[in-house]
């Protein structure tokens, strides 16, 4: 019954408010993920992106509080459907009727083709959903992929994965004759992280010793050389000059080996400075991308780490909406979060006149309900000592307790401080209220498109 009442919102939004739709620029998004501990008010969120000029966010699943946030804001946004309702929507039209916002990733190579067969049926009945909302001249399908949907040697040799010859076929022809780009996902990052032999600065944008030549043309950086594999592979399919969207691309900054905060402003910088320079590529020269969406706007420190500790990190801000780093969008450098609702400054650390001999099961318990991950190899807080690790551990499960005075007990073995207990660069966190003060706003209007994934089914209100 949520989702049913939740889709009667999303469809007076859509029909009250696409009139207003404009054609956008291309611009520097972001993707918004709310899998956190820490949930920062989607106000606050809201506030962030437009005091840093942000004007489009991809989010993951489509929370109400979060689309009221972004009502009336101006900021195009796109909404996920989960893959887990693809088998429905692609069997039933009526289906499609009752949930808009609905999806990720079904053709990754872990997925084993299991949700394959769903998506180009779910396509067709989200369609006909459009046209009996007579919004289909105004919602736009579209698939976003995971660059592991095509494969090559040399970007001139760029080819959709066998298995995906006809079903790529099939989606690039309705894509260019609704007028829709092709959405990828590309990660250098994950490159070097899963290929010790994979040179580093290829991943960036800084020149490199280790260039790429494929006949007439040389690649210098792996984002280039990944963009021209799929335009070569949309070109085998007949369809050369597809507009092509970028929807996550990012680097990490903690949790792992070259996970660091200088690693990901260089990388995001030259992003940054390689789109808005509109220099193109190789085989595209001077045309860049429609859109590049960062990957991510915030860290989102409940993800599960099967990837990697470093899928908590991917924020170019914190969970609590301060900057990481020095970065410029194209529009100054990062302004920090104004107006968060902090916890008192409190932490909750090991106590030191105690035995720690029988810590061990009080650290598992409080890393397995908060977030460790920095003291991880390659962390932040790595070399933190094993007392530090302890006070870390203990801290981050008060904090998600919302310091429950209880919650730093550990049989004694815990006390709480009010000197803050940070190392160097190990910041030991103080948790944020979970206060939302929501509201409409009426001070500008939304446009919108639809997005139906192959990395994940979208839904786009702009």
């Amino acid at each position: 019954m949520e989702r049913l009442h939740f889709y009667s919102i999303v469809l007076v939004v859509v029909v009250s408010l696409s009139a207003a739709a404009e054609v956008a620029e291309s611009a520097i998004g972001v993707n918004w993920g709310t899998i956190s501990l820490h949930r920062l008010s989607p106000k606050n969120v809201v506030d962030l992106m437009k005091d840093n000029k942000i004007e489009k966010v991809k989010l993951f699943d489509a929370d109400p509080d979060s689309l009221k946030a972004l009502m009336g804001s101006g900021i195009q946004v796109m909404v996920g459907i989960p893959n887990e309702m693809l088998a429905l929507l692609s069997s039933s039209a009526s289906a499609c009727d009752l949930y808009v916002a609905v999806g990720n990733e079904p053709f990754l190579t872990s997925y084993s083709g299991q949700f394959q067969s769903y998506v180009v049926p779910t396509m067709v009945n989200l369609q006909q959903s459009l046209a009996k909302a007579n919004l289909a001249g105004t919602v736009k399908l579209v698939v976003p992929c995971n660059a592991d949907a095509y494969v090559s040697n040399l970007p001139s040799q760029g080819a959709f994965r066998a298995e995906l010859t006809q079903i790529m076929t099939q989606i690039v022809s309705f894509l260019n004759s609704n007028g829709s780009p092709f959405i990828v996902n590309i990660y250098p990052f994950l490159s070097m992280y899963g290929n010790s032999d994979f040179p580093q600065d290829y991943a960036f944008f800084e020149g490199t010793m280790h260039p790429v030549v494929d006949g007439p043309n040389t690649y210098y950086n792996a984002f280039d050389g990944n963009f021209d594999t799929l335009v070569s592979a949309l070109s085998k399919l007949g369809y050369p000059q597809m507009p092509i969207v970028i929807g996550e691309v990012g680097w990490p900054t903690d949790g792992a080996s070259g996970a660091n905060l200088t690693a990901a402003r260089v990388f995001n910088q030259g992003l940054v400075k390689n789109v808005l320079s509109n220099k193109g590529t190789p085989l595209r020269p001077g045309v860049p991308p429609m859109d590049v969406y960062l990957f991510s706007l915030l860290d989102e420190g409940a993800k599960s780490t099967l990837p990697g500790n470093f899928e908590r990190h991917w924020g170019i801000f914190s969970f609590d909406g301060l900057a990481k780093y020095r970065l410029n969008l194209g529009n100054g450098y990062l302004k920090n979060a104004k107006e968060v609702k902090y916890l008192p400054s409190r932490w909750c650390v090991a106590n030191p006149n105690r035995d720690l001999s029988t810590v061990a099961n009080h650290f598992k318990l409080a890393c397995n309900y908060a977030d460790c991950t920095t003291l991880s190899y390659g962390g932040s807080c790595n070399d933190i000592g094993e007392k530090g690790n302890i006070s870390y551990a203990f801290n981050s499960y008060y904090q998600v307790q919302k310091q429950n005075p209880k919650s730093c007990e550990f049989d004694g073995l815990g006390m709480i401080t009010m000197l803050d207990p940070s190392i160097g660069d190990c910041r030991f966190l103080v948790g944020v209220t979970d206060e939302k003060s929501l509201g409409f706003r009426s001070d500008g209007g939304w446009s919108v498109f639809l997005l139906v994934a192959c990395w994940a089914f979208r839904v786009i209100f702009m």
